[in-house]
């Protein structure tokens, strides 16, 4: 007679097992005895078996076992010798590995079986227990019996070195149903009744009714595509996705479980896929009733899982990556799977997706608007749903480094290569990037600032001719004409020539109508975030208005010409008076204490000067380089400034930062 080393047997399981997994074994070999009987009345019943005193904060006394008894067939001769056999094939056409059982005894000492069984119709009653030495059934009998019915009653007790996880009859019952949930919503093949029952409390509940009740827990979601197809090698594996609420869930995660032979394997959290998912959601109660939380679980069926589930059925025995000798990984299956469980409830998951990127504008708009660039195609996919502000910024700084590298390499491709045909295209798409992922570096930036200003005092020179550039040409150089903000990245513009406070405005508007073709327009609108005046589009948050004129022009001081002093005045009546709103539709709002900023950019000539003087009533600014005038009825403060001096302000602003990087 052969032997087998149990307790080595039991001991080597390892993989994915919980005090859970016993009890599950146990309801499946129900389920399949009930099927072998062709019962349309199968019945289980699962009993908590209480140990010990109750606590004093439950009132619960700890679990020490289950039993589960059916109605199936029993365990006839050939059920009790395949329970005797290791690795029996008695079960192999429903994915059976013959092993289930002796989980039990790697959770709970004691295994002990009770069965009515039909032998050429005689009823026969076997009772045995389950060995933890050599031999798999020991303290076995068999007697005629007197019963009506054939069933058998499977008890697991003494649990091995630690407690049960769960208490409470509520609690555990959700556990199964969970793990059950492939044979309770199989459409082929109805599940019997499953009952818990707590005698501790006489309460029963049964878990079918988890979907069927009219205030049901548990309802499947429908979803227009549940099937998806991976390549392993040459071959296509095709998957089947079921996804599930589940109403006032025990865990607040929902998840993803892959399936082997209808049995729950293993589970994951589906926010490790896609973040949206870290909160529970919420059904909104009609008509004043109480709103109903809950959780998402997507389930996975298929082929593949089925023939790699583990011996133990608490893993697979492909990786988590997917490799040319393991194949298809869990990963790669899971995340196909997540974006279904997506599509589900894709409206709530937009909604929270939309949350995140504003948090993430916000973020750069405030704090770090050097990342504005790197904004437009970041994938923002895998920051958590609520990110901090350390989040972000290490996601998109790790963005930058990956795209630096990928400059990198591409120069480094470009340098090695013989072939000059596509040198000019390629350099030129090289640089681009390189401009890109290196202007918020400090030396890059400031080196920058010192070109910009030299092609500055250039544009203020007369050429050959003795004629001054266009006044596009030097308001090009600090802002590009006919753009705003939608389309002027934060670097597109060299506002802080003017002033350093400029580099960050919630809206500007260069030389384009506010309201759209045939209203009024300035040189410059700007209207300042916080970091410049400690507000955003807030009545207490000041309005900058600038007007450019053409170096060495002055005919505009001429009695029938655009006065551009009187244009800043008009302007900013009309937005006092609420005639225009930004280009996304927001008001822009004013109160009487909203003050204005007025500037007016021109060569000071002798003639400007005593227009300024005389007929304005401006005052001379100290360094005798501009002047100003305070509108105190309509709070408007006006500088008329001469290229000169806006010039000699910027270099000495940038001189110190210049001086230190030797330029």
């Amino acid at each position: 007679m052969s032997k087998v080393n149990i307790r080595r047997a039991v001991d080597n399981i390892r993989t994915g097992t919980t005090a859970y997994t016993p009890v599950i074994e146990l309801i499946v070999n129900a389920i399949q005895a009930i099927g072998k009987a062709n019962s349309t009345t199968g019945r289980i019943e699962v009993t908590i078996l209480r140990t010990g005193s109750e606590d004093l904060i439950d009132r619960l006394r700890n679990v020490g076992g289950f039993s589960v008894s059916d109605n199936g067939v029993g365990f006839t001769q050939r059920n009790r010798d395949a329970f005797d056999t290791l690795y029996t094939d008695n079960k192999v056409h429903d994915g059976g590995k013959g092993f289930g059982r002796f989980t039990c005894l790697k959770y709970f000492e004691n295994v002990r079986v009770e069965s009515v069984f039909d032998q050429a119709g005689q009823l026969k009653q076997r009772s045995f227990a389950m060995g933890i030495g050599e031999e798999i059934i020991i303290d076995e009998s068999e007697s005629d019996t007197e019963g009506r019915s054939t069933g058998s009653t499977v008890s697991i007790s003494q649990l091995r070195n630690a407690k049960f996880p769960d208490k409470g009859l509520e609690v555990i019952a959700r556990v199964l149903v969970e793990k059950l949930l492939p044979y309770l919503v199989d459409e082929q093949t109805p599940c019997p009744q499953i009952t818990i029952h707590d005698p501790d409390s006489s309460e029963t509940i049964n878990l079918n009714q988890y979907l069927t009740s009219a205030n049901r827990l548990i309802q499947e979601l429908g979803v227009a595509e549940p099937v998806f197809d991976l390549v392993s090698g040459e071959t296509a594996e095709r998957f089947r996705v079921r996804v599930f609420k589940f109403y006032s869930p025990r865990t607040q995660r929902s998840k993803i479980a892959l399936v082997a032979h209808r049995r729950e394997v293993t589970d994951v959290t589906l926010q490790n896929y896609i973040p949206e998912f870290a909160e529970e959601f919420f059904d909104h109660g009609p008509d004043g009733e109480r709103d109903r939380n809950f959780i998402v679980k997507a389930y996975v069926y298929g082929d593949y899982l089925d023939r790699n589930v583990s011996l133990e059925r608490g893993a697979f025995e492909f990786g988590r990556d997917s490799t040319l000798l393991l194949g298809l990984g869990q990963n790669q299956i899971e995340a196909q799977a997540a974006e279904i469980a997506r599509s589900a409830v894709g409206l709530e998951i937009a909604h929270r997706t939309e949350r995140k990127t504003e948090r993430v504008r916000s973020y750069v708009a405030d704090e770090a608007p050097w990342h504005a660039a790197l904004l437009k195609e970041a994938d923002l996919s895998t920051l958590p749903m609520q990110p901090s502000a350390h989040d972000i910024e290490i996601h998109l700084q790790e963005m930058k480094f990956v795209r630096e590298q990928q400059v990198r390499r591409e120069v480094a491709d470009i340098l090695s290569s013989d072939d000059a045909t596509e040198l000019g295209a390629r350099v030129a798409d090289v640089v681009g990037s390189l401009s890109d992922t290196t202007k918020n570096d400090l030396i890059h930036y400031v080196s920058l600032r010192k070109c910009v200003l030299d092609l500055f005092r250039k544009s203020l020179e007369t050429d050959v001719e003795g004629k001054y550039k266009s006044e596009g040409d030097v308001h090009d150089i600090i802002i590009p004409r006919r753009r705003d903000t939608d389309d002027l990245e934060y670097e597109d513009h060299n506002l802080w020539i003017l002033d350093e406070r400029l580099n960050f405005t919630d809206h500007l508007a260069s030389d384009k109508p506010i309201n759209g073709p045939g209203s009024d327009r300035t040189d410059l609108t700007i209207f300042n975030r916080k970091i410049a005046h400690r507000g955003d589009n807030e009545p207490s948050n000041p309005i900058i208005i600038f007007e450019f004129k053409k170096p060495g022009r002055d005919d505009f001081v001429a009695p029938a010409a655009e006065d551009p002093v009187q244009q800043i005045v008009r302007y900013a009546n009309s937005i006092r008076d609420g005639r225009y709103k930004t280009p996304a539709g927001r008001d822009i709002r004013v109160s009487d204490s909203t003050t204005f900023y007025g500037y007016v950019v021109c060569d000071l000539t002798r003639r400007v000067e005593q227009w300024l003087e005389r007929e304005k009533n401006f005052t001379r600014m100290p360094d005798g380089m501009g002047w100003f005038f305070w509108f105190g009825n309509i709070n408007l403060y006006v500088e008329v400034l001469s290229w000169e001096k806006v010039l000699k302000d910027a270099e000495m602003r940038n001189r110190i930062f210049f001086n230190k990087l030797g330029l």
